[in-house]
């Protein structure tokens, strides 16, 4: 969202006179004089007015969407590629954005919200939200790297533990894994590591929720005790 219609919308006054307080200097970004109204508003990004924080007036609306493969977890893409917002356009009214990540070739759950609070939280790494993932691999996953999965794996950017790994079901192929890591990749770097190939990768659990009854590239919105007890388990 451009800044000047993010400022607008905050219920300080119209776009235009919005577009005339930021060529004034009186909108700050990330603390910093920001004055150029087409500035586009990054999610995790701080407006403040007379040195107040503000915020659209919007009603927070937070969606569980089960993300096909192909599809980029992100709000536009330079190389015309598809991204998860194509999958909610002209669905619903209100600007939402992704929470985390899913890479272009794994699916899954993918929480989409409008509450900056709840998604700073939902991404910090001090939360440790629970995530479960069913992986596919080319090959059998020998009982001795499991093993050595379970016990921890160090990669380039430190040590990667999982909560818990098993087979799926006796297919020595596929596996579910249990992790709360955020890092980018970890779970494809990590039986990289191993040398194994990740063929498939579905996020099966996320933060107390699942994809159950939602169809792949479909989406519902999140009831009234999910949200209470999303917001539980962050506090």
């Amino acid at each position: 969202m451009r800044l000047n219609k993010f400022v607008a919308h905050c219920g300080i006054c119209s776009r235009r006179e919005a577009a005339q307080l930021v060529k004034e200097g009186q909108i700050k970004v990330n603390d910093k004089v920001e004055t150029n109204p087409a500035y586009e508003v990054q999610f995790k990004d701080k407006i403040f007015y007379q040195n107040k924080r503000i915020s659209p007036q919007e009603n927070k609306v937070y969606i569980l969407l089960n993300k096909p493969k192909n599809y980029i977890t992100t709000l536009k893409d330079e190389k015309s590629r598809h991204t998860v917002m194509d999958l909610l356009e002209n669905k619903i009214s209100e600007r939402v954005y992704p929470v985390g990540r899913l890479d272009r070739n794994s699916t899954g759950l993918l929480l989409m919200t409008n509450d900056g609070e709840l998604a700073q939280k939902l991404s910090h790494p001090s939360f440790k939200i629970q995530k479960i993932y069913h992986v596919g691999l080319d090959k059998n996953l020998q009982t001795k790297d499991l093993e050595k999965i379970r016990d921890g794996i160090t990669l380039d950017d430190g040590k990667i533990e999982v909560d818990s790994i098993d087979y799926v079901e006796g297919k020595k192929d596929e596996v579910g894994i249990e992790i709360h890591s955020g890092k980018n990749r970890v779970i494809r770097r990590l039986f990289e590591s191993l040398s194994y190939e990740v063929k498939k990768l579905d996020r099966v659990y996320y933060a107390g929720l699942t994809k159950k009854s939602i169809p792949r590239g479909k989406f519902r919105h999140l009831t009234k005790q999910e949200i209470i007890t999303l917001k539980h388990f962050l506090k």
